[in-house]
Protein backbone atom coordinates (compact mmCIF):
# COMPACT_ATOMS: atom_id res chain seq x y z
CA UNK A 1 0.00 0.00 0.00
CA UNK A 2 1.37 3.64 -0.75
CA UNK A 3 2.22 5.91 1.83
CA UNK A 4 -0.08 8.11 0.76
CA UNK A 5 -2.96 6.00 1.30
CA UNK A 6 -1.87 4.72 3.92
CA UNK A 7 -1.71 8.84 5.49
CA UNK A 8 -5.49 9.16 3.83
CA UNK A 9 -6.72 6.06 5.65
CA UNK A 10 -5.32 7.39 8.96
CA UNK A 11 -6.62 10.36 8.90
CA UNK A 12 -10.33 9.18 8.11
CA UNK A 13 -9.38 6.97 10.91
CA UNK A 14 -8.99 9.64 13.19
CA UNK A 15 -11.65 11.76 11.62
CA UNK A 16 -14.40 8.58 12.52
CA UNK A 17 -12.84 8.22 15.92
CA UNK A 18 -13.35 12.24 17.09
CA UNK A 19 -16.63 12.30 15.72
CA UNK A 20 -17.75 8.47 17.88
CA UNK A 21 -16.49 10.18 20.61
CA UNK A 22 -18.26 13.54 20.09
CA UNK A 23 -21.12 11.70 19.12
CA UNK A 24 -21.03 9.57 22.55
CA UNK A 25 -20.09 12.84 24.43
CA UNK A 26 -23.63 14.58 22.79
CA UNK A 27 -25.71 11.47 23.76
CA UNK A 28 -24.12 11.10 27.31
CA UNK A 29 -24.66 15.16 27.88
CA UNK A 30 -28.25 15.26 28.39
CA UNK A 31 -28.24 12.19 30.26
CA UNK A 32 -25.54 13.05 32.53
CA UNK A 33 -27.86 16.66 33.11
CA UNK A 34 -30.66 14.50 33.26
CA UNK A 35 -29.27 12.58 36.49
CA UNK A 36 -28.79 16.01 37.87
CA UNK A 37 -32.00 16.29 38.01
CA UNK A 38 -33.13 13.44 39.49
CA UNK A 39 -30.57 13.69 42.41
CA UNK A 40 -31.95 17.37 43.03
CA UNK A 41 -35.59 15.44 43.26
CA UNK A 42 -34.25 13.07 45.48
CA UNK A 43 -32.79 15.51 47.68
CA UNK A 44 -29.24 14.46 47.06
CA UNK A 45 -28.06 17.74 46.77
CA UNK A 46 -24.21 17.36 47.47
CA UNK A 47 -23.91 14.75 44.93
CA UNK A 48 -26.38 17.35 42.31
CA UNK A 49 -23.48 19.51 43.00
CA UNK A 50 -20.46 17.52 42.61
CA UNK A 51 -21.82 16.67 39.25
CA UNK A 52 -22.20 19.89 37.96
CA UNK A 53 -19.69 20.91 38.57
CA UNK A 54 -17.53 17.84 37.17
CA UNK A 55 -19.62 18.86 34.10
CA UNK A 56 -18.83 22.41 33.64
CA UNK A 57 -15.40 21.98 34.41
CA UNK A 58 -15.47 20.93 30.97
CA UNK A 59 -18.41 22.25 29.35
CA UNK A 60 -18.56 25.49 30.79
CA UNK A 61 -21.47 26.95 28.25
CA UNK A 62 -23.59 23.95 29.25
CA UNK A 63 -26.20 26.02 30.57
CA UNK A 64 -28.74 23.84 31.33
CA UNK A 65 -25.94 22.33 34.01
CA UNK A 66 -25.89 26.00 35.33
CA UNK A 67 -29.57 26.23 36.14
CA UNK A 68 -29.33 22.72 37.77
CA UNK A 69 -26.22 24.29 39.85
CA UNK A 70 -28.45 27.40 40.52
CA UNK A 71 -31.33 24.99 41.40
CA UNK A 72 -29.31 23.18 44.13
CA UNK A 73 -27.97 26.81 45.59
CA UNK A 74 -31.72 27.28 45.76
CA UNK A 75 -32.36 24.85 47.59
CA UNK A 76 -30.02 24.90 49.67
CA UNK A 77 -30.62 28.62 50.57
CA UNK A 78 -27.08 29.61 49.32
CA UNK A 79 -28.64 32.35 47.30
CA UNK A 80 -26.19 34.50 46.54
CA UNK A 81 -24.80 31.65 44.48
CA UNK A 82 -27.81 30.53 43.18
CA UNK A 83 -28.11 34.09 41.94
CA UNK A 84 -24.98 34.03 39.90
CA UNK A 85 -25.43 31.12 38.11
CA UNK A 86 -29.01 32.13 37.43
CA UNK A 87 -27.95 35.48 35.76
CA UNK A 88 -25.88 33.37 33.67
CA UNK A 89 -28.75 31.18 32.42
CA UNK A 90 -30.75 34.44 31.59
CA UNK A 91 -28.45 36.22 29.76
CA UNK A 92 -26.72 32.87 28.04
CA UNK A 93 -29.79 30.34 27.76
CA UNK A 94 -32.44 29.44 25.03
CA UNK A 95 -35.26 28.80 26.68
CA UNK A 96 -37.70 26.39 26.21
CA UNK A 97 -38.70 22.29 27.13
CA UNK A 98 -34.61 22.04 29.03
CA UNK A 99 -35.55 25.02 30.61
CA UNK A 100 -39.43 26.44 31.47
CA UNK A 101 -39.21 29.67 31.32
CA UNK A 102 -42.12 30.26 34.01
CA UNK A 103 -40.32 28.66 37.06
CA UNK A 104 -37.13 30.23 35.92
CA UNK A 105 -38.27 33.69 36.25
CA UNK A 106 -40.58 33.12 39.38
CA UNK A 107 -36.90 31.84 41.15
CA UNK A 108 -34.71 34.32 39.56
CA UNK A 109 -37.34 37.33 40.47
CA UNK A 110 -37.68 35.89 44.56
CA UNK A 111 -33.49 36.12 44.73
CA UNK A 112 -34.09 39.38 43.15
CA UNK A 113 -35.79 40.31 46.29
CA UNK A 114 -33.82 38.73 48.86
CA UNK A 115 -31.15 41.18 47.84
CA UNK A 116 -33.75 44.20 47.53
CA UNK A 117 -32.79 44.28 43.77
CA UNK A 118 -36.10 45.85 43.34
CA UNK A 119 -36.06 47.41 39.82
CA UNK A 120 -34.67 43.62 38.86
CA UNK A 121 -37.07 41.92 40.51
CA UNK A 122 -40.20 44.04 39.18
CA UNK A 123 -39.24 43.31 35.55
CA UNK A 124 -38.95 39.60 36.18
CA UNK A 125 -42.48 39.82 37.57
CA UNK A 126 -44.15 41.64 34.95
CA UNK A 127 -42.58 39.39 32.52
CA UNK A 128 -44.58 36.70 34.34
CA UNK A 129 -47.54 38.53 33.76
CA UNK A 130 -47.15 38.13 30.26
CA UNK A 131 -45.90 34.83 30.03
CA UNK A 132 -48.44 33.51 32.13
CA UNK A 133 -51.06 36.04 32.30
CA UNK A 134 -53.11 34.35 35.04
CA UNK A 135 -50.54 34.33 37.47
CA UNK A 136 -52.42 36.51 39.94
CA UNK A 137 -49.15 36.27 42.46
CA UNK A 138 -46.91 37.99 39.64
CA UNK A 139 -49.45 40.55 39.11
CA UNK A 140 -49.63 40.60 43.32
CA UNK A 141 -45.92 40.83 43.98
CA UNK A 142 -45.18 43.58 40.93
CA UNK A 143 -47.93 45.64 43.41
CA UNK A 144 -45.52 44.78 46.07
CA UNK A 145 -42.78 46.60 44.87
CA UNK A 146 -44.93 49.55 43.78
CA UNK A 147 -46.31 49.81 47.12
CA UNK A 148 -42.71 50.56 48.27
CA UNK A 149 -41.94 52.79 45.68
CA UNK A 150 -45.13 55.16 46.98
CA UNK A 151 -46.42 54.29 42.82
CA UNK A 152 -49.67 54.08 44.81
CA UNK A 153 -51.30 53.98 41.23
CA UNK A 154 -49.59 51.00 39.74
CA UNK A 155 -49.76 49.50 42.73
CA UNK A 156 -53.50 49.99 43.34
CA UNK A 157 -54.36 48.51 39.62
CA UNK A 158 -52.10 45.01 40.21
CA UNK A 159 -53.59 44.30 43.55
CA UNK A 160 -57.01 45.02 41.61
CA UNK A 161 -55.82 42.51 38.92
CA UNK A 162 -54.75 40.06 41.27
CA UNK A 163 -58.08 39.97 43.32
CA UNK A 164 -60.06 39.59 39.51
CA UNK A 165 -58.16 36.49 39.07
CA UNK A 166 -58.28 34.83 42.16
CA UNK A 167 -61.21 36.40 44.64
CA UNK A 168 -60.18 34.54 47.53
CA UNK A 169 -56.24 36.34 47.30
CA UNK A 170 -56.77 37.32 51.04
CA UNK A 171 -53.10 39.46 51.14
CA UNK A 172 -54.18 40.82 48.00
CA UNK A 173 -57.47 42.72 49.00
CA UNK A 174 -55.57 43.32 52.17
CA UNK A 175 -52.86 45.37 50.40
CA UNK A 176 -55.54 47.04 48.61
CA UNK A 177 -57.13 48.10 51.51
CA UNK A 178 -54.30 49.67 53.15
CA UNK A 179 -54.02 51.71 49.90
CA UNK A 180 -57.32 53.03 49.93
CA UNK A 181 -57.40 54.33 53.56
CA UNK A 182 -53.84 55.97 52.71
CA UNK A 183 -56.02 57.29 50.12
CA UNK A 184 -58.33 58.76 52.62
CA UNK A 185 -61.31 55.91 50.55
CA UNK A 186 -62.08 54.39 54.23
CA UNK A 187 -65.34 52.47 53.35
CA UNK A 188 -63.59 51.31 50.29
CA UNK A 189 -60.67 50.43 52.25
CA UNK A 190 -62.93 48.99 55.33
CA UNK A 191 -64.87 46.27 52.80
CA UNK A 192 -61.94 44.94 51.14
CA UNK A 193 -59.87 44.18 54.97
CA UNK A 194 -63.13 42.70 56.55
CA UNK A 195 -62.92 40.21 52.99
CA UNK A 196 -59.69 39.58 53.48
CA UNK A 197 -59.89 38.58 56.99
CA UNK A 198 -63.39 36.54 56.36
CA UNK A 199 -61.26 34.70 53.55
CA UNK A 200 -58.45 33.90 56.16
CA UNK A 201 -59.21 34.88 59.56
CA UNK A 202 -55.69 32.99 60.93
CA UNK A 203 -54.17 35.31 58.51
CA UNK A 204 -52.74 37.39 61.78
CA UNK A 205 -51.24 39.79 59.48
CA UNK A 206 -54.07 41.15 58.02
CA UNK A 207 -54.91 42.63 61.72
CA UNK A 208 -52.28 44.82 61.13
CA UNK A 209 -53.54 46.76 57.81
CA UNK A 210 -57.06 46.70 59.96
CA UNK A 211 -55.18 48.65 62.54
CA UNK A 212 -53.39 50.69 59.80
CA UNK A 213 -57.04 51.55 58.07
CA UNK A 214 -58.77 52.48 61.76
CA UNK A 215 -55.71 54.64 62.82
CA UNK A 216 -55.67 56.34 59.26
CA UNK A 217 -59.55 57.03 60.11
CA UNK A 218 -58.21 58.06 63.83
CA UNK A 219 -60.32 55.45 65.36
CA UNK A 220 -57.13 54.68 67.89
CA UNK A 221 -59.18 52.71 70.78
CA UNK A 222 -60.27 50.04 67.75
CA UNK A 223 -56.74 50.05 66.12
CA UNK A 224 -54.80 49.39 69.76
CA UNK A 225 -56.99 46.23 69.65
CA UNK A 226 -56.04 45.16 65.87
CA UNK A 227 -52.37 45.44 66.53
CA UNK A 228 -52.50 43.26 69.35
CA UNK A 229 -53.91 40.49 67.38
CA UNK A 230 -51.67 41.16 64.90
CA UNK A 231 -48.71 40.45 67.10
CA UNK A 232 -49.91 36.86 66.48
CA UNK A 233 -47.86 37.01 63.33
CA UNK A 234 -44.22 36.91 63.92
CA UNK A 235 -44.14 38.65 60.55
CA UNK A 236 -45.42 41.80 61.90
CA UNK A 237 -44.70 41.43 65.45
CA UNK A 238 -42.28 44.35 65.47
CA UNK A 239 -43.81 47.11 63.67
CA UNK A 240 -47.48 46.08 65.16
CA UNK A 241 -46.01 47.14 68.24
CA UNK A 242 -44.95 50.13 66.74
CA UNK A 243 -48.07 50.86 65.51
CA UNK A 244 -50.03 49.92 68.66
CA UNK A 245 -47.43 52.56 70.36
CA UNK A 246 -48.01 55.16 67.99
CA UNK A 247 -51.43 54.45 68.43
CA UNK A 248 -51.56 54.65 72.23
CA UNK A 249 -49.26 58.23 72.11
CA UNK A 250 -51.62 59.82 69.71
CA UNK A 251 -54.15 59.25 72.29
CA UNK A 252 -52.33 60.59 74.72
CA UNK A 253 -51.11 57.79 77.09
CA UNK A 254 -47.09 58.49 76.61
CA UNK A 255 -46.22 55.70 79.19
CA UNK A 256 -48.41 52.94 77.71
CA UNK A 257 -46.79 53.42 74.38
CA UNK A 258 -43.32 53.66 75.96
CA UNK A 259 -44.02 50.04 76.80
CA UNK A 260 -44.41 49.32 73.24
CA UNK A 261 -41.84 50.77 72.26
CA UNK A 262 -39.61 48.61 74.39
CA UNK A 263 -40.73 45.36 73.44
CA UNK A 264 -40.70 46.16 69.96
CA UNK A 265 -36.59 46.75 70.07
CA UNK A 266 -36.01 44.20 71.81
CA UNK A 267 -37.23 42.04 68.85
CA UNK A 268 -33.82 43.11 66.73
CA UNK A 269 -31.24 42.18 68.61
CA UNK A 270 -28.96 43.69 66.12
CA UNK A 271 -30.70 47.35 66.86
CA UNK A 272 -29.83 47.88 62.61
CA UNK A 273 -33.20 47.49 61.51
CA UNK A 274 -35.47 50.81 60.36
CA UNK A 275 -38.29 49.77 62.01
CA UNK A 276 -36.26 49.32 65.32
CA UNK A 277 -34.88 52.88 64.44
CA UNK A 278 -38.18 53.70 64.15
CA UNK A 279 -39.42 52.57 67.37
CA UNK A 280 -36.63 54.34 69.06
CA UNK A 281 -37.48 57.83 66.94
CA UNK A 282 -41.13 56.93 68.60
CA UNK A 283 -39.95 56.20 72.07
CA UNK A 284 -37.84 59.16 72.12
CA UNK A 285 -41.33 61.87 70.96
CA UNK A 286 -42.46 60.24 73.89
CA UNK A 287 -40.00 61.48 76.06
CA UNK A 288 -39.80 65.00 74.70
CA UNK A 289 -43.42 64.84 75.54
CA UNK A 290 -43.47 63.79 78.88
CA UNK A 291 -40.49 66.64 79.46
CA UNK A 292 -37.64 63.51 80.14
CA UNK A 293 -35.71 65.22 77.25
CA UNK A 294 -32.29 63.30 79.01
CA UNK A 295 -34.29 60.17 77.85
CA UNK A 296 -35.03 61.40 74.46
CA UNK A 297 -31.43 62.66 74.19
CA UNK A 298 -30.56 58.82 74.79
CA UNK A 299 -32.49 57.48 72.25
CA UNK A 300 -31.65 59.63 69.50
CA UNK A 301 -28.30 59.36 70.24
CA UNK A 302 -28.50 55.54 69.56
CA UNK A 303 -30.36 56.11 66.37
CA UNK A 304 -27.70 59.30 65.27
CA UNK A 305 -24.57 56.29 65.80
CA UNK A 306 -26.71 53.77 63.86
CA UNK A 307 -27.90 56.21 60.74
CA UNK A 308 -26.58 59.98 60.48
CA UNK A 309 -29.34 60.76 58.48
CA UNK A 310 -32.28 59.36 60.18
CA UNK A 311 -35.28 61.51 59.66
CA UNK A 312 -34.14 64.89 61.60
CA UNK A 313 -32.68 63.43 64.70
CA UNK A 314 -29.17 65.49 63.87
CA UNK A 315 -31.36 68.61 64.42
CA UNK A 316 -33.05 67.62 67.46
CA UNK A 317 -29.32 66.72 69.06
CA UNK A 318 -28.29 70.59 67.48
CA UNK A 319 -32.17 71.91 69.19
CA UNK A 320 -30.85 70.57 72.32
CA UNK A 321 -26.85 70.54 72.84
CA UNK A 322 -26.95 72.80 75.34
CA UNK A 323 -29.11 70.21 77.38
CA UNK A 324 -26.29 67.77 77.26
CA UNK A 325 -23.72 70.16 78.46
CA UNK A 326 -26.04 72.44 80.91
CA UNK A 327 -27.53 70.88 83.78
CA UNK A 328 -29.28 73.53 85.08
CA UNK A 329 -31.44 73.65 81.50
CA UNK A 330 -31.85 70.15 81.92
CA UNK A 331 -33.13 70.65 85.31
CA UNK A 332 -35.61 73.08 83.99
CA UNK A 333 -36.76 70.75 80.98
CA UNK A 334 -37.14 67.41 82.88
CA UNK A 335 -37.66 67.75 86.55
CA UNK A 336 -41.03 66.92 88.09
CA UNK A 337 -43.97 69.26 88.07
CA UNK A 338 -43.37 70.15 92.15
CA UNK A 339 -39.89 70.31 91.90
CA UNK A 340 -40.62 72.33 88.19
CA UNK A 341 -42.90 75.02 90.60
CA UNK A 342 -40.05 75.95 93.03
CA UNK A 343 -37.57 76.29 90.33
CA UNK A 344 -39.54 78.88 88.88
CA UNK A 345 -40.04 80.53 92.28
CA UNK A 346 -36.39 80.72 92.39
CA UNK A 347 -36.01 82.81 88.82
CA UNK A 348 -38.67 85.19 90.39
CA UNK A 349 -37.14 85.61 93.53
CA UNK A 350 -33.13 85.72 92.97
CA UNK A 351 -32.93 86.74 89.14
CA UNK A 352 -36.02 89.30 88.88
CA UNK A 353 -36.01 89.92 92.59
CA UNK A 354 -39.79 89.75 93.26
CA UNK A 355 -42.09 88.56 95.78
CA UNK A 356 -43.93 85.30 95.30
CA UNK A 357 -47.70 85.91 95.87
CA UNK A 358 -49.23 82.71 94.15
CA UNK A 359 -47.50 79.52 91.93
CA UNK A 360 -49.93 76.98 90.02
CA UNK A 361 -48.74 74.23 87.92
CA UNK A 362 -49.53 74.35 84.42
CA UNK A 363 -50.34 71.53 81.44
CA UNK A 364 -47.05 73.78 79.65
CA UNK A 365 -45.07 74.29 82.66
CA UNK A 366 -46.10 77.03 85.43
CA UNK A 367 -47.53 80.52 86.39
CA UNK A 368 -46.47 82.84 88.77
CA UNK A 369 -48.51 85.67 90.22
CA UNK A 370 -45.36 88.18 91.93
CA UNK A 371 -44.78 91.31 93.36
CA UNK A 372 -42.06 94.14 93.90
CA UNK A 373 -39.84 93.73 96.68
CA UNK A 374 -41.10 95.91 100.12
CA UNK A 375 -43.34 98.44 100.03
CA UNK A 376 -47.47 98.33 101.24
CA UNK A 377 -49.72 96.13 99.03
CA UNK A 378 -52.69 96.73 100.84
CA UNK A 379 -52.39 100.32 100.23
CA UNK A 380 -51.63 99.40 96.35
CA UNK A 381 -47.76 101.04 96.19
CA UNK A 382 -46.58 97.44 94.83
CA UNK A 383 -46.53 96.46 91.01
CA UNK A 384 -47.99 92.73 90.25
CA UNK A 385 -46.57 90.75 87.32
CA UNK A 386 -48.22 87.89 85.73
CA UNK A 387 -44.65 85.38 84.98
CA UNK A 388 -44.94 81.94 82.77
CA UNK A 389 -42.57 79.57 81.90
CA UNK A 390 -42.70 77.44 79.54
CA UNK A 391 -41.21 73.99 78.74
CA UNK A 392 -40.86 73.21 74.93
CA UNK A 393 -38.89 72.44 72.26
CA UNK A 394 -40.83 74.75 69.60
CA UNK A 395 -40.65 77.74 69.26
CA UNK A 396 -43.54 79.66 71.03
CA UNK A 397 -46.39 81.67 68.54
CA UNK A 398 -47.87 85.10 69.02
CA UNK A 399 -50.96 83.24 69.89
CA UNK A 400 -49.45 82.50 73.27
CA UNK A 401 -48.18 86.02 73.82
CA UNK A 402 -51.84 87.46 73.09
CA UNK A 403 -53.74 85.00 75.67
CA UNK A 404 -50.61 86.39 77.98
CA UNK A 405 -52.08 89.76 77.41
CA UNK A 406 -55.47 89.19 77.46
CA UNK A 407 -54.94 87.40 81.37
CA UNK A 408 -52.63 89.98 82.65
CA UNK A 409 -55.89 92.66 82.96
CA UNK A 410 -57.87 90.03 84.33
CA UNK A 411 -55.27 89.50 86.70
CA UNK A 412 -55.06 92.79 87.48
CA UNK A 413 -51.02 92.89 86.69
CA UNK A 414 -49.10 95.79 85.29
CA UNK A 415 -46.78 93.66 83.32
CA UNK A 416 -45.84 89.77 81.80
CA UNK A 417 -42.71 87.95 81.73
CA UNK A 418 -42.52 85.11 79.18
CA UNK A 419 -40.07 82.53 79.66
CA UNK A 420 -39.57 79.87 77.07
CA UNK A 421 -36.94 77.01 77.12
CA UNK A 422 -36.84 77.28 73.03
CA UNK A 423 -37.38 80.50 71.69
CA UNK A 424 -40.35 82.84 69.78
CA UNK A 425 -41.22 83.15 66.58
CA UNK A 426 -40.94 85.97 64.40
CA UNK A 427 -44.63 87.35 64.96
CA UNK A 428 -44.82 86.25 68.44
CA UNK A 429 -41.78 89.11 68.98
CA UNK A 430 -43.35 91.27 66.74
CA UNK A 431 -46.85 91.23 68.48
CA UNK A 432 -44.77 91.85 72.08
CA UNK A 433 -43.26 95.42 70.59
CA UNK A 434 -44.40 98.11 72.84
CA UNK A 435 -46.70 95.60 75.28
CA UNK A 436 -46.42 95.24 78.81
CA UNK A 437 -45.01 92.16 77.65
CA UNK A 438 -41.18 90.32 78.20
CA UNK A 439 -39.80 87.08 75.98
CA UNK A 440 -37.32 85.49 77.49
CA UNK A 441 -35.61 82.78 75.12
CA UNK A 442 -33.54 80.08 76.11
CA UNK A 443 -29.76 82.42 76.45
CA UNK A 444 -32.03 84.82 78.47
CA UNK A 445 -33.30 81.52 80.61
CA UNK A 446 -29.80 80.01 80.98
CA UNK A 447 -28.26 83.25 82.70
CA UNK A 448 -31.72 83.49 84.65
CA UNK A 449 -30.96 80.00 85.81
CA UNK A 450 -27.48 80.74 86.61
CA UNK A 451 -28.08 83.69 88.52
CA UNK A 452 -30.68 82.02 90.37
CA UNK A 453 -27.83 79.73 91.86
CA UNK A 454 -29.77 76.72 90.14
CA UNK A 455 -26.47 74.26 88.80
Amino acid sequence: MEPIQIAVIAALAAFIAGLLVFLVKSLLAPKRAENILKLIKQKKLSAAEKSAKQILAKDPKNYLVHYYLGKVYFAENRAELALMEYKTVNENAVFGDDIAEVPFRKDIASLYLKFNQEENALREFLLLTKLDPKNADAYYNAGKIYEKQNRTDAALSMFRKTAALDKRHAEAHASLALLLANEKQFDEAKKEIDLALSLNPEAYGNYYYLGKILKENKNYADAVKAFEKAQRSSEYRERSLIERGVCLMLAGRPDNALIDFARAIEQDKAGVKQETLHARYCMASCFETMRRIDKAIEQWEIIYKKNHAFRDVAAKLEKYKDVRTNDALKDYLTCPSGDFTALCEKIAQNALSFTVRRSDAAKWGCQIIASDRGGDWMNGRKQSYLLRFYRTSEALEDSVVRQALDDLKGANCSRAYIFSSSDFSRSARAFSENRQIELIGKEQLEQALKKSGIQ
